[in-house]
């Protein structure tokens, strides 16, 4: 069926500020990413998963200005050992990136290993994107697969000594980035990935995962600190059989941020994990957006988000778990719940279970409230002011989603993190 005239219209002003890489292998993948996205359109207000966030500042042909934010604060991740791939608005930068030599993995550049006749890469890019756009479409990761000319290769066939930090520094105040991330998991390996930064004025993020039958994958994430900057990130994950997936992401500052993510569960005894943590204040927008499908038996999700909204702040969350016929013995779970600190905020779920098994546990709740107004009185009893006081609890309620994250020294540093936002907005 042809695009309504207004969908095509806003497709072609996109597209002609855009150029096609004319790299080798990715070639192919990029110019059916490209048929696809003119088969959808650019996301719209109507669409059923756009409804409760305006796409209109990320399919502008051009990217709204931010202004770059400059801190004394200390870098994310800084206190832990790990090999750093540094992009500065989309752009690598070898001399702050360290050498991408580790055991146990293999690490490389999509600008460059795309020049290859052949490479284990040219199996994943855009395959996981591909199979998650049904029954969903995802437009925005079709136009990623389509133009991100760079992002990392990672093909993890042991246990690395210490994770990959992908750092993203935002410079320019127009800029409008592309990063397509492929990470592949041998049979038994573990692997961590962190991502940390603001990346771009306007930035379109794709990471593509594919864990072996026994492998474990963890991934950290924290977005921030720039605030007028806008994210739409994507996340497309296949399991095998015994493999473990766990994904966590803070959001703070951001004036729109979207986070998609979609797993497969294909091999039996998955787990798969996602949660979030989010703190936000005044013109602020953010989306979560998760889409679990089990199609294996005996596998277990999990999805765990908090967010904490104040000054007309915007929160969102759209979960689905999908069990197809045959996964029997599923365990899903799914929790969103907000904290909303004062009645301009709000917060739009839309959590959704579709089971086509008889055998299986699956649950899911939101719920969204104030601060608890008993435990602040009796936090103020002891002598604790209000601020502080509001801030314990507001940790609290956020501790359930940190706590996915398996690393007790990461789970550590995002608390103190959050908490130190919580306490500038105090001040």
């Amino acid at each position: 069926m042809a695009l309504p005239q207004p969908k095509l219209d806003a497709l072609d002003a996109r597209l002609s500020a855009l150029t096609l890489p004319s790299d080798g292998w990715p070639r192919a993948a990029r110019e059916a990413a490209l048929a696809r996205l003119r088969g959808m359109g650019l996301p719209g207000p109507r669409d059923e998963y756009w409804r409760f966030t305006r796409p209109d500042s990320l399919n502008a042909p051009e990217p709204a200005e931010a202004a770059t934010f400059d801190t004394d604060e200390a870098p994310m991740f800084d206190a832990f050992d790990r090999l750093r791939i540094v992009f500065v608005d989309g752009v690598f930068d070898p001399d702050a990136s360290d050498d991408l030599s580790l055991e146990g993995i293999e690490i490389e550049r999509l600008a460059e290993a795309g020049r290859a006749d052949l490479h284990w890469a040219r199996d994943l890019y855009g395959t996981l994107e591909t199979r998650g756009q049904s029954p969903v479409p995802r437009p925005l990761a079709a136009l990623n697969t389509a133009f991100a000319a760079d992002g990392v290769l990672i093909r993890v066939t042991g246990t690395p000594s210490k994770p990959v930090s992908l750092v993203y520094h935002h410079r320019s105040t127009t800029s409008d980035a592309y990063l397509h991330h492929c990470v592949k998991l041998e049979q038994g390996a573990r692997f961590t990935l962190l991502e940390n930064g603001p990346a771009a004025a306007r930035f379109n993020n794709v990471l593509e995962i594919d864990v072996a039958d026994g492998a474990t994958f963890h991934h950290v994430r924290a977005q921030g600190r720039d605030h007028e900057r806008r994210a739409a990130t994507h996340i497309f994950a296949r399991l095998g059989r015994e493999s473990v997936f766990k994904s966590f992401s803070m959001t703070v500052n951001g004036m729109m941020t979207r986070n998609e993510c979609v797993i497969e569960m294909t091999g039996d005894n998955g787990v798969a994990h996602v949660a979030g943590a989010c703190v936000g204040d005044g013109d602020f927008h953010q989306d979560d957006t998760v889409f679990i499908t089990h199609d294996a038996e005996c596998c277990e999700s999990r999805q765990v988000f908090k967010k904490v909204l104040r000054n007309g702040a915007t929160g969102v969350f759209q979960g689905k778990i999908l069990v197809k016929p045959g996964a029997q013995k599923t365990d899903g779970y799914q929790i969103s719940q907000s904290l909303l600190l004062d009645e301009d905020s709000q917060f739009l779920v839309k959590p959704e279970l579709e089971i086509y098994a008889d055998d299986v546990a699956c649950s899911h709740g939101s719920t969204s409230g104030a601060i608890d107004e008993d435990a602040l009185f009796y936090l103020r009893s002891r002598g604790v002011p209000e601020g502080p006081a509001t801030d314990i609890l507001t940790l609290a309620f956020l501790a359930e989603a940190v706590e996915e994250i398996e690393d007790e020294a990461l789970a550590g540093d995002i608390t103190a993190r959050l908490e130190a936002w919580l306490a500038r907005r105090r001040g």
